[in-house]
């Protein structure tokens, strides 16, 4: 029985740099989903050929908050996030991540 993967994709200026360079998109991923299930959801959802897939866990920060002025700390943890880099074939793209370049404006002149 395969595990169908809710793809979240992370939208950041380094995964728009890594979607341009190298063919690697990231997508936020479940701590249930292994490899083989995220790369089965990405090339059914969008019909491309998946390559490689890193899997990634960034521990949550510790957060405090105050009450009454200052004098009550309560400490927490933010959740665990899990982050999957998929590496496509050459050629094979997502519209999810394509940019749209607006064409350059002529700037006017002081006078």
């Amino acid at each position: 029985m395969s595990k169908q993967a809710i793809l979240r994709p992370k939208i950041s200026e380094k995964s728009y740099a890594l979607a341009d360079t190298a063919n690697t998109y990231v997508f936020a991923a479940d701590k249930e989903v292994n490899k083989h299930d995220l790369a089965r959801s990405v090339a059914a959802q969008y019909d491309v050929t998946v390559i490689r897939v890193r899997l990634a866990t960034v521990p949550g920060k510790t957060v405090r908050s105050y009450r009454r002025g200052g004098r009550n700390t309560f400490k927490g943890k933010r959740s665990d996030i899990r982050k999957a880099y998929v590496t496509l074939a050459e050629g094979d793209k997502l519209p999810i991540f394509s940019a749209v370049e607006e064409p350059a404006k002529p700037e006017k002149e002081n006078k």
